[in-house]
């Protein structure tokens, strides 16, 4: 599979998992936009209008097919969909939340040093101050749900109306080559009233928070599924020697193993919430992580500078990918797991 080819369906999960009809409907429509993922206004406009997979596995379905066409097209629809479960999920949780879930949506949770979102409650109004770091796609979106902090310690989600004449949504800085128009800046907020969702501590001790952050590994594992289409072509050539062939094998394998880990852990998450949600999650996001970044190290050492510099569509997957996966906290999950591990929590 090579950019500009459809890739197969399902990509990521077994063809008997349940709800991929509605991503086949979903992935029809955005082979219909024009310009998906180059243009946001195009490609929100297709985010809205499609319907939220119900499962876990069939969401990572739905990521990972758009990742294989766009991976900007990808980065804006996750955090959209991630959203409007989070909201599913406090509502089941019991928390009542008078938010009007239409429109685009995005998800700012990062904290950055020099910045700080505080959340102020009087008279029963909750308002927002302060600045919030890397909110992507701030000056395109209608709400978002975002953390503050409610006192030294603690910090609550609510959702915010990104059109709000108290918000403002710095252009940059951004001078990305990868993700360039999906741009992550930060906002100024000059107290926006804002709505809870749920209680202090709870968008992090949800379950759904360990969901959502393999989403985004599905997504970049969608998205360097195209670059191993690129080895395979590359190594089917009549002149392609065995180096070739070594590097497509190792782009091969390592995201063979990749999608496993991501198939068990969907499986997983939709049977019902464990103890080790989080210690699961990380592993998945730290296999996932490694697999993208060896299938980039792989594509660019057998297949060199030509398409990087002549592909329009191959040097932008590559820049978007390697932006994207910086997501990933690397030593820091691995760090993490160790801990997990010594402290005997490492079931499997």
């Amino acid at each position: 599979m090579t950019d500009g080819d459809h890739p197969p369906f399902p990509l990521l999960v077994p063809d008997d998992t349940p709800g991929l009809a509605g991503v086949r409907v979903a992935l029809e429509r955005a082979d219909a936009v024009d310009g998906l993922g180059t243009d946001i206004v195009a490609t929100l406009a297709w985010v809205v209008d499609i319907a939220r997979p119900a499962s876990v596995a069939a969401t990572w379905e739905l990521l990972a097919s758009v990742a294989a066409r766009d991976v900007a097209a990808a980065r804006v629809l996750e955090p959209h969909l991630d959203a409007l479960t989070i909201l599913g999920e406090a509502a089941a949780s019991g928390f009542a939340i008078e938010v009007d879930a239409t429109g685009t949506w995005g998800v700012f949770a990062a904290e950055g040093p020099g910045m700080r979102l505080e959340a102020r409650l009087d008279a029963g109004t909750w308002t927002l101050h302060g600045t919030k770091p890397w909110c992507s796609l701030a000056a395109d979106l209608d709400r978002a749900l975002v953390t503050a902090w409610i006192d030294d310690e603690r910090r609550q989600l609510f959702a915010l109306d990104l059109r709000d004449a108290t918000v403002t949504a710095r252009p940059g800085p951004w001078h990305a080559r990868g993700l360039d128009r999906v741009v992550s800046a930060p906002i100024d907020v000059a107290g926006a009233r804002a709505v809870p969702v749920g209680d202090a501590g709870w968008y992090l001790r949800r379950p759904g928070f360990a969901h959502g952050g393999v989403g985004v590994a599905a997504c970049w594992w969608g998205g360097a599924m195209p670059l191993r289409g690129a080895l395979a072509a590359a190594a089917a050539r009549d002149r392609a020697d065995q180096v070739s062939r070594v590097h497509l094998g190792r782009a091969d394998t390592a995201l063979w193993a990749a999608r496993a880990v991501l198939v068990e852990t969907a499986r997983a998450f939709d049977a019902g919430g464990t103890a080790s949600e989080g210690l699961r999650a990380a592993r998945a996001r730290t296999v996932v992580a490694d697999a993208v970044e060896t299938t980039i190290s792989q594509a660019a050492h057998a297949l060199g500078p030509s398409p990087l510099v002549a592909d329009e569509a191959h040097a932008r997957r590559v820049s978007d990918l390697q932006v994207y996966v910086r997501q990933h906290h690397g030593d820091r999950d691995l760090a993490r797991i160790g801990g997990d591990v010594a402290r005997g929590g490492a079931a499997w």
